[in-house]
């Protein structure tokens, strides 16, 4: 016999969406049980409210603070933290019951420029969220202190400002820390430039950060060590063919996280045989399928959760949603590091991912692809994605010209 669920009644002001924040839920791949909770919790909620005498559409995130506190309060230790009521929240939001948080006009000119600079840096240059995260600082530490009674007198900044900014901040940083800076530096004085902000482009201000470590090209996995790493998925289980399937996109098109991570289910022609992918820049490149992994995505497709999220590859935990890039690298790199290292010296370690495991692996890619000696067409798209990749195309060029040195 299964487990026995008790899915509690909800009353008062939130009792007419409880049903339907059940089926919300299980929607989105929540357990059973973990849905009862959730139930109990929009029912404590709304009988807080009651108590209060507020309607469902005055829960707020303020409300919903002050809910936690009287739980905390009475001495209870469940459901007493504001961000318990996300859930909740955002079900009664996307109803149309609680409106979202109105947003917040600010009068800061620093915020003001980073709010454009997020814009641009969006819908301009094309660039991930989580690259605009890793950007923003560093364009604010720049504009830190450079308020002004009249404004941020930008017209002023010169190349003695844009050394001295990098004298001051790289000693504090790692060799990776500092290129990053410069980086993200050149992208925000390209942006004020381009917004007139500033009359000369200072992007040449900016040189670059010598680092004489790893000036070598990476080697590549022998072929041996690749099919080990294949053979360590549980393709018996619905995870270890969607692990397959990745790592066997990575191994034999060259793939980036990210481009991973952002294939959709309509990206897939099987007509055709073709794979969409969505690179850097929102650029779009068609590549063919290779048999092997049309196989194996088929495989994982059998047993995919169905849920509303068009991502090819979901996560296994609830919310089912697209994996996130950060996953799909930890399942890449890592691995294949610690593969490499197991293989090369057969020591029993497990080293950190680091910048040389995400080279190490794109070599191996490139390897891979180019020792099957694909066809010309799919060697030409291949070779055109590797070009604008420094580490890819040169890698690509070496081994393209000595295969049998990678067939293994």
């Amino acid at each position: 016999m299964g487990r026995k669920v008790w899915f509690p009644v909800v009353s008062g002001p939130l009792a007419p969406y409880a049903a339907g924040f059940e089926r919300w839920l299980a929607d989105r791949g929540y357990a059973p049980w973990t849905v009862g909770d959730r139930l109990y919790q929009l029912d404590q909620l709304s009988r807080w409210l009651e108590r209060e005498r507020l309607t469902a559409g005055e829960l707020t995130t303020m409300r919903a603070a002050e809910f936690a506190s009287a739980r905390r309060r009475a001495g209870l230790v469940t459901w007493c933290s504001k961000r318990n009521a996300a859930l909740p929240l955002q079900y009664l939001r996307e109803i149309g019951i609680v409106m979202p948080p109105a947003p917040t006009i600010v009068d800061d000119p620093v915020e003001q420029l980073l709010a454009d600079y997020r814009r641009y840096l969006l819908i301009e240059r094309g660039l991930s969220q989580k690259t605009i995260v890793n950007y923003e600082p560093v364009a604010r530490l720049f504009l830190a202190g450079r308020e002004r009674p009249g404004g941020l007198a930008l017209e002023r900044v010169s190349a003695a400002d844009v050394s001295m900014f990098l004298v001051a901040e790289c000693p504090k940083r790692s060799v990776s820390g500092a290129r990053d800076l410069a980086s993200a530096l050149r992208a925000f004085l390209r942006y004020l430039h381009v917004a007139g902000l500033i009359e000369a482009p200072l992007v040449w201000a900016v040189p670059s950060v010598a680092d004489l470590r790893d000036r070598t090209l990476p080697r590549g996995l022998e072929p041996a060590a690749v099919r080990k790493l294949l053979a360590g998925c549980d393709r018996r289980r619905t995870v270890g063919r969607r692990d397959y399937a990745i790592l066997l996109l990575l191994a034999r098109l060259g793939l980036r996280r990210g481009e991973v991570a952002a294939i959709q289910l309509k990206d897939v022609d099987w007509r055709a045989g073709e794979l969409l992918i969505r690179g850097k820049g929102s650029r779009q490149d068609v590549l063919p399928l290779p048999v092997d992994v049309g196989e194996a995505v088929v495989s994982y497709l059998r047993r995919r959760p169905r849920c509303e999220s068009r991502a090819l590859f979901l996560r296994m935990t609830a919310p089912l949603r697209g994996l996130n890039p950060s996953t799909v690298g930890w399942h890449a790199p890592g691995r294949v590091f610690r593969a490499w290292v197991l293989t090369a010296c057969g020591t029993p370690r497990r080293p950190r991912c680091s910048g040389r495991a995400r080279r190490l692996q794109r070599s191996a890619k490139c390897c891979a692809t180019a020792s099957r000696r694909p066809p010309p067409s799919m060697r030409r798209s291949i070779a055109g994605r590797c070009g604008r990749s420094r580490v890819r195309g040169r890698c690509m060029k070496v081994v393209w010209h000595d295969a049998p040195r990678c067939a293994g």
